[in-house]
């Protein structure tokens, strides 16, 4: 089995270097590995960055956007670029620990799931300790979504998210900012793909330390839960779809 391992990334010099580092650093138990980074138009030297790594590792590509788009774009072009049989999404920051990439990417293996969340609220590994309404503002989302595709995540707005090549084949990101975390969570509900949650650890970053995401993608979260639920149907090649045909 081969694995994909897609970063996107703006304006992460800092901590480039350090998170590839960590990411080979693992044992995934896989045959194969590939590390595909897509470089959002940074205005620091990330992309610079992403080209000594790629010139000193084979198993990285790197693609570049020539105008900044937004997270779901850069994954929307990793997804595309990637050849794994599985794929797992990778923050390019240190929020997010590659140490516990192998427990989605197993479930997935032993073809137990299709699909595989990290879950930071039920786990007993290390939190930093932040933002109070940012949390209040998570388990808002996720529960309005959980009322909408009627599955019981814990965390649908969490970075990890590991997906069987069959579902990213029948998911085409439409949204270019964060709103793509509950678009993705619809798709795959609606197309009744096996869906399991896995508890990992989470190292916070505040805003001065470059964190992103804001109200107004909370905002936008809402209407995509609402838009990709109620408007959009299963995907004629998911399983929900294939039964729909019969």
């Amino acid at each position: 089995m081969k694995l994909s391992i897609l970063i996107p990334m703006f304006n992460e010099e800092a901590t480039l270097e350090k998170i590839i580092g960590r990411v080979f650093a693992v044992d995934y138990g896989v045959d194969d590995l590939e590390v595909v980074i897509v470089d959002d138009c940074s205005t620091d030297t990330s992309f610079d960055v992403a080209q000594k790594i790629s010139k000193n590792n084979p198993d990285v590509t790197i693609a570049r956007h020539e105008k900044n788009q937004g997270k779901g774009a850069a994954i929307r072009t990793a997804m595309k670029a990637a050849t794994g049989d599985v794929m797992v999404i990778q923050d390019a920051d240190l929020e997010y620990d590659p140490g516990d990439i192998p427990s989605l990417v197993s479930l997935i293996q032993r073809d137990i799931a299709d699909v595989v969340f990290g879950s930071r609220f039920s786990s007993s590994g290390p939190h930093r300790v932040l933002y109070y309404w940012h949390q209040i503002g998570n388990n808002f989302l996720t529960l309005f979504s959980n009322m909408m595709t009627n599955i019981n995540l814990t965390d649908m707005e969490v970075c990890y998210k590991a997906f069987r090549r069959e579902v990213v084949n029948t998911i085409e990101i439409e949204e270019n900012r964060f709103g793509f975390e509950p678009e993705m969570t619809a798709k795959v509900a609606k197309g009744q793909w096996r869906i399991y949650e896995v508890p990992i650890s989470y190292y916070g970053r505040t805003y001065d330390e470059g964190k992103k995401i804001g109200w107004r993608d909370g905002v936008r979260a809402i209407v995509c839960i609402l838009k990709y639920n109620l408007f959009r149907g299963p995907h004629p090649d998911s399983p929900a779809g294939r039964r729909n045909l019969l």
